[in-house]
């Protein structure tokens, strides 16, 4: 009998994150779906009868509050799902002062995992990062301009951004494997979703193409591997510490993605950043 987990997905309003919702409730797991708006993130949770948590990524106070009623709220987390993330247009800031790609992709998912870490540790739970093949095709960490003040560019900052799940990846295991907890990243593919939608940059056009979007995966098919993960057991079905493209380990990365100094680098670097 398949073990009845409790799956927190972030980005669960819409999407890839709303349909792995649907799927891993459906299957008989407790799922909290998290969103930023009160109303999709409400619809999805009424429709399949789970449970819902509000928060704005671009507020790391909402991101405290989101873990203070999740630690509430869940006496064990088996999975935490950082989904949430998207590309924006020109370079702005948030109210905490970083810049928004780099805030809401990493930096907030960092900052969750971090203050849940005891829980999860507890729970021997899996991490998993939505991560993109813009990883591989447009990152670049440097660490001394993390915010792209000097070159900022919404798809290079989204590639660099979904580079550094990667890297978060890698150092979550080495730091906290031993201590019971998996992690994983992977690419969902090229799915039709919201993805980009708002942004006014080149890839909300491109994805907002009715030719493009005909050859799109839906986001019940983008969702797989993110259900996979969140059902399967670290060292058996799955690598802690990978990141996956279509159901395997990634055969082609970004030469960053296996610095290991610089995972350890990035880690340091956002710690200080939220001090």
């Amino acid at each position: 009998m398949q073990q009845v987990k409790t799956i927190v997905i972030t980005g669960a309003s819409d999407g890839i994150g709303a349909a792995a919702a649907r799927r891993l409730h459906r299957t008989g797991h407790r799922v909290v779906v998290v969103g930023r708006s009160p109303e999709k993130t409400g619809a999805i949770a009424r429709e399949i009868g789970a449970e819902s948590q509000v928060a704005d990524f671009a507020r790391l106070d909402d991101v405290r509050g989101l873990a203070a009623e999740l630690l509430a709220a869940c006496p064990r987390i088996d999975v935490l799902a950082n989904n949430a993330g998207g590309i924006f247009g020109a370079r702005t800031t948030t109210v905490d002062g970083f810049e928004r790609t780099f805030q809401v992709n990493h930096l907030a998912p960092f900052l969750l995992t971090r203050l849940l870490m005891d829980r999860l540790v507890a729970s021997g739970a899996s991490v998993i990062q939505t991560s993109s093949v813009g990883a591989r095709l447009t990152g670049r960490v440097d660490l001394d301009d993390l915010q792209h003040e000097r070159d900022f560019g919404a798809v290079r900052a989204y590639g660099t951004t979904k580079l550094e799940n990667i890297l978060f990846t890698a150092e979550l295991h080495r730091r906290y494997h031993a201590r019971g907890v998996s992690a994983a990243a992977f690419h969902p593919g090229s799915v039709a979703s919201g993805f980009g939608s708002g942004s006014g940059s080149f890839v909300q056009h491109v994805m907002g193409s009715p030719v493009v979007r005909a050859f799109l995966a839906s986001p019940e098919k983008g969702c797989e591997q993110l259900v996979r993960l969140a059902e399967g057991t670290p060292g058996v079905d799955w690598e802690s510490g990978a990141y996956y493209e279509k159901g395997r380990p990634a055969r082609r990365t970004n030469p960053q993605a296996g610095d290991a100094a610089l995972a350890r680098g990035l880690w340091e670097r956002s710690e200080d950043l939220l001090a």
